[in-house]
């Protein structure tokens, strides 16, 4: 575990890090910014430990996983889905191509005002807009690694007897994992933004909620907690992702 620690891939991910709370400590201490504004990096993390035992910041961070995992969910089922049977079936890519070329660049944020007053102030709308960000990357991904699996690998599964349903799971979709886990990666990136712009722009709870009341009431410890935890979970859920890519990869010669 020690060595882990210390391997070089390790010290070279932490440094950035490192570095980005040094600047923010040196910008306080030579007064470039007043404390009032902008608190020294100990206030703020001395307050998240503060704020991580009460029950009310607890149901703060609950809120906001709940949509953000609810919301990747349902990406990674229908972007999946709706990428391999694009690149299997030529009938549906010819109807899924102009969509995705139309939809893929909105940005879906603006989509939010009519989510609110289809599906309210609730979870809905923010696990919808959660959905429609992240489904693109994971859809374009499984679609470019569903397209590129070698002809070889199908032409001898289908010698070999087996049906198109067997070829799907058997052959395309793991060959696919690589580039599919890929685009779940930047859509989980993705998750983590968005569900925190929709707290932040309508909400009664979650993180982005617990932000913006901070900097209404001009407190700003409090306003930089929230923004330090959705990191935080940002890095944990990354991290765990790749923990999985590396589980179901091991085969692989990338992995």
């Amino acid at each position: 575990m020690m060595s882990r620690l210390l391997s070089p891939n390790f010290v070279l991910g932490i440094a950035p890090i490192a570095l980005v709370i040094a600047l923010w400590q040196g910008l306080v201490s030579f007064g470039f910014a007043p404390a009032v504004l902008l608190p020294p990096p100990g206030f703020v993390f001395g307050r998240l430990l503060q704020q991580l035992v009460t029950s009310t910041f607890q149901h703060e961070i609950a809120a906001t996983l709940i949509r953000l995992f609810a919301g990747f969910a349902i990406a990674v089922v229908l972007g999946v889905s709706i990428g391999i049977a694009a690149a299997a079936n030529p009938a549906i890519n010819a109807v899924v191509r102009p969509i995705v070329r139309v939809l893929a660049p909105l940005p879906k944020v603006a989509l939010y005002p009519a989510l609110l007053l289809l599906l309210g102030f609730g979870h809905g709308s923010k696990i919808t807009l959660v959905a429609a960000d992240a489904l693109f990357p994971i859809l374009l991904s499984t679609y470019y690694g569903a397209s590129t699996v070698e002809q070889k690998l199908i032409w001898s599964a289908m010698a070999a007897g087996s049906s198109r349903y067997e070829i799907l799971f058997k052959v395309v979709l793991p060959a696919a994992m690589p580039s599919i886990l890929t685009g779940c990666r930047i859509g989980l990136v993705i998750s983590c933004i968005v569900v925190f712009l929709a707290e932040m722009i309508t909400s009664t709870d979650g993180l982005g909620h617990a932000l913006v009341t901070a900097a209404r009431t001009f407190q700003a410890v409090d306003m930089f907690v929230p923004l330090i935890t959705i990191s935080l979970l940002g890095l944990i859920l990354n991290g765990l992702l790749g923990a999985v890519r590396s589980y179901l990869l091991r085969g692989f010669p990338e992995a």
